[in-house]
Order: structure tokens, then sequence, then C-alpha cells
């Protein structure tokens, strides 16, 4: 092979082993495809093929990933809209002839097994570091470690009290992605080992999760960031984590954390020991 499929808002170049996917960064070309940039599909992370009829006089080429190749669907798990696919090809309906010649083609290089679930990872994750903010904080992926950064304006008092969090990729087994937009989008990072006394139902209770709303948390920005994490869960296997070294906060942000502490417990939301113990490790991050 060695073609080009031109579409709307991508292009596929077909290789003898492999797909490579360039989206455009037009204005109309979805954020996700944006943000992704370009995607290399080896054929043994595919498992079909399919053209079929579009919406207003198009046709719709799509690869069907392998179960558990690609890190950004596994985290996806089906939430995606149609529009956003990364696998769909749009094309107008006239070239209807071409894109079957280019199916069977693909076809022709997938394979047998293609229907059997990966044992790895097979298309590469999107890269590191990586960062977005949700409602409650700010996420950030440096490929080792992923830290939640609680915001004030909006983490919940449990959380304020468990402080800010830091999980090395190596104590973690998965993601729990659920798009923002649904109902009560959030990312929760599942460990290897449970939790004492269970974990909290709700995401915006726990500690490991952020939640998204209405501008927090984009498909765009916090998928590929669950995927870049899933990845590298999967690869850490029993490595042994490479501990972040501390960072100096700005005292500004540290005085306005004590402050927000404060009204939590004079609200009676934190205990005078809690407010103690929390002040004092503010205080030391200085």
């Amino acid at each position: 092979m060695g073609d080009v499929l031109a579409g709307f808002h991508a292009a596929w170049e077909f290789e003898s082993d492999s797909l490579l996917i360039r989206y455009e960064r037009g204005i109309r070309t979805p954020k996700l495809f944006q943000a992704l940039g370009e995607r290399r599909v080896p054929l043994a992370a595919l498992s079909g093929v399919s053209l079929t009829p579009g919406r207003r006089g198009t046709v719709v080429l799509r690869a069907e990933p392998r179960p558990g190749a690609d890190p950004l669907m596994e985290a996806a798990a089906g939430q995606l809209k149609d529009s956003s696919d990364p696998y769909r090809l749009v094309l107008p309906a006239e070239r209807e002839t071409l894109a079957e010649y280019y199916a069977d083609e693909l076809r022709a290089g997938l394979p047998d097994d293609g229907a059997e679930p990966a044992e790895r990872f097979l298309v590469a994750a999107p890269e590191t570091p990586r960062q977005f903010k949700a409602y409650d904080a700010k996420a950030s992926f440096d490929g080792r470690t992923v830290t939640f950064r609680w915001f004030w304006t909006g983490a919940s008092s449990a959380k304020w009290k468990a402080g800010d969090q830091t999980f090395a990729v190596a104590d973690l087994a998965g993601v729990e992605w659920r798009s923002p937009e649904a109902f009560e989008g959030h990312l929760r990072l599942l460990g290897r080992e449970p939790v004492a006394g269970g974990r909290p139902a709700q995401p915006d209770q726990d500690p490991a999760a952020v939640v998204f709303g209405l501008g927090y948390g984009p498909v765009h920005e916090s998928l590929p960031f669950a995927a870049a994490v899933l990845a590298a869960a999967r690869a850490s296997g029993t490595a042994v984590p490479v501990p972040a070294g501390p960072a100096r906060r700005d005292p500004a942000d540290i005085a306005e954390r004590i402050r927000h502490l404060g009204e939590l417990h004079q609200a009676g939301l934190v205990t005078d020991e809690e407010f103690s113990v929390k002040k004092a490790e503010l205080l030391a991050e200085l």
C-alpha cells in the first residue's frame, strides 16, 4: 500500500503493516482530533473494517480497534460520540468505490486473531507530560506520577481534609473515565491495593478522583490524560516508582489554603485537631 485517502477532518495513509491517521487542525475539526494530531495504528491492532452510508451524502469508513490494543479507546470505554471517534473517516458519497477498495486492502492485512483481545497495548499512548483543569482540582501527569491539586472553590471538605494527592503509576491498576458530556463526569484512579474502609462511592468525596463540569475536564484534554495514565500503569507492572521531589509552594497560595481551612473549621466541617494538623502540613510546604 502507501496511498493516502483524504476525508473530512482526517487523512488515512496506508502502509504495509500499519495505518497512519493524520488529523486536520481546522476550526471545524473535533478538538479531540486536533489534540491527537496523528496516530500510527498497527494492523495487528485492528479487528475489522466497515463501510456504511453516512449523513448528508457521505459514506463512513471505519477501522474497528482490537479489544485491549488502544489505551485511548480502552479509557473511553465506548463513551465517545461518533463525531469524535478517531477510527472513523467520513468521505463524500461519490468516493464510495474508492473507499471500498481501500477497505478491502485493509481487510487483507488484518491478523487472523484480530477478534481476540490484545495482550498489551499496540497503539502508542498520548505523550506526557499532560495536565487539565477539573472542577475541583488541577490534574497533572509527568509520566511517573499523577498529582491532584485541589481548588478551594470546588473541592469538597473531604478532599481538603485529605490534602493534595500524588499517585505513582506503579501503584495504579487503571483508570475510570466518565465523559464530561454525560452526567457525573469524572476521572478516578484505581489502585492495585484495596483502600482501608473502602472507597467513597461519589467521586466528589474520593481523593483519588477529580470531577468534571461545564467547561471543566473537556474530552480532548481529560481523555488523552486518562489514556496516558492507563498505559503507564499497565506498563509499570511491579516496577519501583521514582519518588517525586518536594515542591515549594507559592506563599500566597498557602495563605489562601489556610484561610479556606479556617472557614471549614469555623463551619464545623473540620475538627480542632484536623485544623491544627492540616495547617502545620501547609506551613511545612513553605
